[in-house]
């Protein structure tokens, strides 16, 4: 693990375990400073993912540690030199972090990808699925209709489900009942409970779920058949979501592969658009 990141290191440690609600949540938490997590003592811990001292002693216990001490310890033996950038944050101004926070999202989805096969299974699922819902409410409503706008130039059906209520499983029967078989779900914070509702209804129908999350320890991991994380940044008021929004182009790119005629159905529509005057040239 030594030539991973903080973060891709902190993955590998929980990969395995069964961890509960709240452990998920101290999970996620550490990932998202994975970079301070080796320095923070129990209590420190604690606050930054909300819960209590004894929580944070359990989740090391859960992991296979002796306590807290003994977790950190490790981290701290498995963390390189230097790996904490001089200066600190201390050097940048709110805006600059969280830029800085969404480039090194950016690197750990890099580092995800060196391992193409969960994308590219992800690919074939969505590109066989005639037709293809596509999930996403509330701050993931955005993504949904950005990877349903582009998915339509190149799949014959897609549906966008970016509206809950009580016709959200109508829908989802509408398509099941139309051929789909599988169903691709933006899932981001905070997590609508509906959404890990309609999740556990498609895989009731018979409908695989690829689920794009901003952690592997989200909500949404109990009722997706593969889940591909990217993390969301967290500095400003409102969560930023550049890593998501990349990692949803990036399915798009794998989902081509899988389907007959892109390129003509992408030239086709550039020659409906140009008689249209769609676009200012």
């Amino acid at each position: 693990m030594s030539g991973s990141s903080p973060a891709a290191r902190l993955q590998q440690l929980f990969e395995g375990h069964r961890l509960t609600p709240t452990q998920r949540r101290i999970a996620h938490s550490m990932v998202r400073r994975a970079g301070d997590v080796p320095f923070l003592s129990s209590v420190e811990l604690a606050e930054l993912a909300g819960v209590s001292q004894p929580s944070v002693t359990r989740f090391a216990v859960a992991l296979g540690f002796d306590g807290y001490p003994a977790l950190r310890r490790h981290l701290r033996e498995v963390t390189p030199a230097g790996s904490v950038a001089e200066g600190g944050d201390d050097a940048y101004n709110e805006y600059q972090q969280a830029v800085l926070g969404e480039i090194e999202n950016l690197r750990h989805l890099a580092e995800l990808l060196a391992d193409p096969g969960p994308i590219e299974r992800a690919g074939r699922l969505l590109a066989a699925s005639r037709p293809l819902p596509v999930l996403g409410l509330r701050a993931a409503s955005s993504q949904a209709r950005g990877f349903g706008y582009f998915a339509a130039k190149v799949h014959p059906d897609v549906r966008v489900l970016d509206e809950g209520g009580s016709m959200l499983h109508d829908r989802i029967d509408a398509a099941r009942r139309a051929g789909a078989s599988a169903l691709i779900c933006f899932a981001l914070p905070r997590h609508p409970k509906e959404v890990v509702d309609a999740l556990g209804y498609a895989r009731e129908q018979g409908l695989t779920v690829v689920s794009v999350a901003d952690s592997a320890f989200a909500p949404v991991a109990k009722c997706s058949d593969l889940l591909i994380p990217a993390a969301v940044g967290t500095g400003l008021a409102f969560d930023t979501a550049c890593a998501p929004m990349l990692l949803g182009r990036v399915l798009l790119e794998a989902m081509c592969d899988g389907l007959p005629d892109v390129q003509a159905r992408l030239e086709e529509f550039d020659t409906r658009a140009v008689a249209r005057g769609l676009f200012v040239e």
